[in-house]
């Protein structure tokens, strides 16, 4: 099973812990993040894995190798000369996984305990060309998704703008992102279209390709944390979180 995490951020809303350090390799209780989420992966039967590097990329190149690639083949997609943010990024690495899936898509700085195996389990039983983690926390921005759990689009709450044009938000259910994802080989041929070396997101992708492509939703059955420890209040409830519970 393939996977890719997401490492190449700058961190900045971590400042002044991302000075001297890539946000991937930030402490959670004695653990780097980079390695809470490749261990997550590997327990969900990844065994190769592609991370990009930016951000201080050596650190992240030299973590790797001190842990032995955590006993796993792991490839590092280097992005020192222009961050490609998360589109732009696995649009650089489909390339080293000869765009077949399917790749589990983790980013770095997102903390979870839910099972991944199901969600795994659930993509490849579909023809879904990306499966997403969603959730109904509260979020200026919403993907839209149909009742068989079809993305038809995104609205933003704050600006109320809704793409793609035409759709009717009031229909659909709104879910936020959580930043795990599952994609299909089909879906990599499809960011190959693009041009290269260009930074763009996943979520506008996602949005402008939702009619096109077959993008599903996924929510885990019962309650699981979630935690975006990109910012230092919830780098600060993670670490309790994880304190709190004894989470190795």
């Amino acid at each position: 099973m393939k996977g890719m995490v997401f490492a190449a951020g700058l961190g900045t809303r971590l400042y002044p812990l991302t000075a001297s350090c890539p946000k991937a390799l930030v402490d959670v209780c004695g653990t780097p993040m980079l390695a809470r989420v490749i261990r997550k992966l590997i327990s969900a039967g990844v065994d190769d894995l592609v991370v990009n590097v930016h951000h201080f990329p050596d650190m992240i190149i030299d973590y790797l190798a001190k842990n032995d690639n955590f006993g796993v083949r792991i490839r590092v997609s280097d992005e020192r000369d222009l961050l490609l943010d998360t589109g732009g990024g696995l649009q650089k690495a489909a390339s080293l996984f000869g765009y077949e899936g399917p790749v589990v898509v983790h980013n770095a700085d997102i903390f979870t305990d839910f099972d991944l195996r199901p969600m795994i389990e659930s993509h490849m039983r579909s023809d879904d060309d990306a499966t997403l983690l969603v959730s109904g926390r509260k979020t200026s921005r919403y993907l839209l998704f149909d009742s068989e759990s079809r993305m038809r689009g995104w609205v933003n709450r704050s600006t109320g703008e809704v793409r793609p044009c035409g759709v009717t938000e009031d229909a659909l259910a709104h879910k936020a992102f959580g930043g795990v994802h599952v994609v299909s080989g089909r879906l990599l041929r499809k960011l190959a279209e693009n041009a290269g070396n260009v930074p763009y997101s996943i979520t506008p992708f996602y949005i402008d390709r939702c009619n096109e492509l077959k993008i599903s939703a996924y929510e885990p059955s019962g309650s699981y944390a979630w935690f975006d420890i990109g910012k230092p209040e919830t780098l600060e409830s993670c670490r309790r979180y994880v304190s709190e519970g004894d989470i190795s």
